[in-house]
């Protein structure tokens, strides 16, 4: 019966390389390093520039891999749908950008299955939780604001059917 080794890693989006922390991770398991690189980075492309989550499972006896990749942080694809560097150091005072609701809905969509909110619109709600800590407005607003606008019944039409 074969064996699964399982190596986890954070590596940045269509970037990694056989250097470290893949290498050293895998080279003592006798797989095909560059392939494993090569495919990770072909299913991280469009998290270019964010920190992603990868599992690597690697079957011992065999020598095959299965890669599979979790989703950005939260804070990591508000920051690249901003297409900014990092969030704001002095939320309170200063804003890094503004975030159209359609944008924040989008990422609720994306991150939603690893987010603890089971519905569209409390994990939108979430997500404007972590606007506020990265400075970041909605429709000019403070996301507190377009929190209270949700529960008010305001974006209805935006969420639709995924309440």
């Amino acid at each position: 019966m074969s064996e699964k080794k399982v190596v986890e890693l954070i590596v940045s989006g269509g970037q990694a390389n056989a250097g470290p922390p893949l290498g050293p991770a895998l080279g003592p398991l006798g797989v095909n390093i560059v392939a494993i690189v090569n495919k990770i980075n072909e299913i991280t492309k469009e998290y270019a520039g964010m920190k992603v989550p990868v599992k690597i499972s690697v079957d011992t006896e065999d020598k095959t891999f299965e890669v599979t990749v979790g989703t950005p942080t939260a804070s990591a694809l508000i920051v690249a749908e901003l297409k900014v560097e990092k969030g704001s150091g002095t939320p309170n005072t200063v804003k890094i950008g503004d975030l159209t609701m359609e944008q924040i809905l989008k990422i609720a969509k994306i991150k939603g299955p690893q987010l603890l909110s089971p519905t569209v619109k409390k994990a939108t709600k979430e997500l404007l939780g972590t606007c506020v800590s990265l400075g970041v407005t909605v429709e000019g607003k403070d996301p507190r604001e377009v929190q209270k606008d949700i529960d008010a019944g305001n974006y209805e039409q935006l969420f639709g059917t995924e309440q």
